[in-house]
């Protein structure tokens, strides 16, 4: 039995960001900002800020239009130069 300092048998959990379903981080596909881009982040490496989805086809399809409207700042601006 690990003691209460122990860290054994932890189990991270997060939440979708989408239908906020909370999940084991292993369940949950994360995607990091980088640059203003998501990127899909398949081994939770990259470092910076990042979300969770669920793996579901609904949740995957709602995620352009969470971004747009939840999240402006995580589009990357392009400015023009003439």
């Amino acid at each position: 039995m690990p003691n209460k300092s122990s860290h054994a048998g932890h189990i991270a959990e997060r939440s979708c960001v989408i239908c906020r379903k909370k999940s084991d981080k292993s369940e949950l596909l994360r995607f990091a900002s980088v640059d203003g881009i998501q990127v899909f982040d398949l081994k939770n490496r990259i470092q910076g800020r990042g979300f969770y989805i669920c793996n579901d086809s609904d949740c995957l399809q709602r995620l352009d239009r969470w971004i747009k409207k939840k999240r402006p700042w995580l589009i990357k601006k392009r400015l023009r130069t003439r």
